[in-house]
Parts: structure tokens; sequence; C-alpha cells
């Protein structure tokens, strides 16, 4: 099974668990990406996340199809979070199953590094100062701004 969503609702992890479950896949990895406390050395009260919806579901569809081209794999799973996200949330989840350990983990770890790399989503650090500032917007470096 795969399963590609973007989604304002908290990730329940385990939700998605008996997705990857196959009498034929010895080994299954899953990531789940939280909200930390700090940010380059600064206090952090959360994120906000932003996406084009319907391109960043299109990309981890495509993601997902190289895991399963690559690594083997046979199950895959990846959720992404928008909007406001405190300290501790899952931003993020990864989840695959392959025949083998070996396969899962690389694939899993591929996928993550994949995802951060080329999924159109935005991130806006919420610094406890009360700043912000986007990162992953086009057009350059982003600006730090107040926060509203």
């Amino acid at each position: 099974m795969e399963h590609y969503r973007i989604q304002p609702e908290p990730i329940d992890v385990a939700s998605y668990l008996p997705w990857l479950e196959d009498p034929a896949c010895g080994g299954q990895a899953v990531f789940v990406g939280v909200v930390r406390a700090e940010f380059e050395g600064r206090p952090s009260v959360g994120l906000e996340y932003d996406a084009y919806v319907p391109l960043a579901e299109r990309t981890m569809a495509a993601i997902g199809g190289e895991l399963r081209r690559e690594f083997g794999v046979r199950h895959v799973v990846m959720v992404h979070r928008v909007g406001r996200l405190r300290v501790g949330e899952a931003a993020v989840l990864v989840a695959v199953a392959a025949p083998h350990r070996a396969e899962a983990f690389a694939a899993c770890r591929a996928g993550i590094d994949r995802l951060k790399a080329r999924v159109p989503i935005f991130k806006r650090e919420l610094w406890a100062d009360g700043t912000s500032a986007w990162h992953g917007e086009p057009g350059g470096p982003p600006a730090e701004v107040p926060r509203p």
C-alpha cells in the first residue's frame, strides 16, 4: 500500500502502521520528525508549515515510486503537517516496509531526505523572542519578520 498526504490534523503515527503490514516484509522502518525547542541556537516556540498541496502530494508519490524501484520497498507512507505546530508535535512521518531491514532503513532515510529536498513545503520558524522567519521560500534566503 501507498499513502501520501499533506494534512492540517495531527499525525497519528499508530494509525498508519497497519499500512505496512505484509507477511512478505521482514523490515519496517519509521521516521517521525517532531518540532524541536530550538533552531540555530535560538529558543523556538513552534513552527508553521505551508505547502502547495497537489504538487507536494504528487512529488511525495514520485519519491515513493523511486523507493519501491531502488530499494525493493513494498509499502510507503509519507505524511506532512501544515499549519501551526507546537514544540513536540509530529511534523512529518515517513514509513516503509521491505523484505529486509537493510533496505527498509535505507529507503526510510532516502525518503525523508528526498522529501525535505524536493517537496514544496515551506517552514516558518517561530522564535521565543516574537520574531519568525520563513525557510524554503522561493526567491532567496528567508528574511526575519515580526510574528503576528
